[in-house]
């Protein structure tokens, strides 16, 4: 039996979140009538996260690179799906996520597209948050946070931008390009959303962001002028080292 979609999921020490997050990709399975494999890519991974995946029924891919792009695109290469999705592992999909994507790619009129964010809990900078990534995305027409496009798209465009700093906003630039070329809209999901974790605020308050960016104003700055130097660093210390903080 063909796989329809192919969920990849990037992962860096994710004990405590891949568990959740492939349950609720279990949940949309369960709504969607086609066959689905769920992809775990261990990014240098020390603790039980590819143990807790097989144990769930997940596929193990094993990664060494220091780049969240070449993760997602080593799980993406290996995909059996006609569709592939992709999710952090510390968020969750809605139930009707699956069949949504599904939905819309088979209508022929999206090369594919995002989802809208909503965090796990709220509090007041938190919904300033919301509204900043509804505002952005709604200007730009740039969705992220989840991304679903057919395989044969993703290996049209060589897959997610190789990138540290905005991948994802890059990524999703060359999609709506393509589809642009192909009479195709690049979109985002109506019905369902992602979950967003909340992981960071909860450890580091809710004003993050918004503190990194008046700390950082001049980091910032530089890389919008080419010298993306500091914002790499920075990233690695949020994102690729604070798994292994935490």
């Amino acid at each position: 039996m063909k796989t329809h979609i192919s969920v990849v999921i990037p992962a860096h020490n994710e004990e405590k979140y891949i568990a959740r997050c492939i349950r609720s990709i279990k949940k949309a399975e369960a709504g969607f009538k086609g066959k689905v494999e769920i992809i775990v890519v261990c990014n240098r991974c020390s603790d039980r996260t590819g143990e807790i995946a097989k144990a769930l029924g997940a596929r193990v891919l094993l990664n060494e690179d220091r780049c969240i792009a070449k993760v997602r695109n080593t799980g993406i290469a290996a995909a059996n799906g006609q569709i592939i999705v992709t999710i952090d592992a510390d968020n969750r999909m809605t139930r009707g996520t699956l069949k949504e994507v599904y939905a819309l790619l088979r209508s022929g009129r999206y090369i594919g597209g995002g989802a809208p964010i909503r965090f796990e809990r709220y509090s007041f900078p938190l919904w300033l948050n919301d509204i900043m990534c509804r505002v952005s995305f709604a200007a730009t027409g740039l969705y992220s946070g989840m991304f679903w496009a057919k395989k044969e798209t993703f290996d049209a465009i060589g897959g997610f931008v190789d990138k540290k700093a905005m991948e994802d906003v890059a990524t999703a630039k060359l999609l709506k390009a393509y589809g642009k070329k192909h009479g195709k809209k690049y979109t985002t999901l109506k019905k369902n959303v992602l979950i967003n974790s909340t992981r960071k605020y909860d450890d580091m308050g809710d004003w993050l962001y918004f503190k990194l960016m008046i700390q950082n104003a001049g980091t910032f700055v530089k890389a919008a002028f080419g010298d993306s130097s500091g914002v790499d660093k920075l990233l690695d210390d949020l994102f690729y080292e604070y798994n292994d903080r935490h």
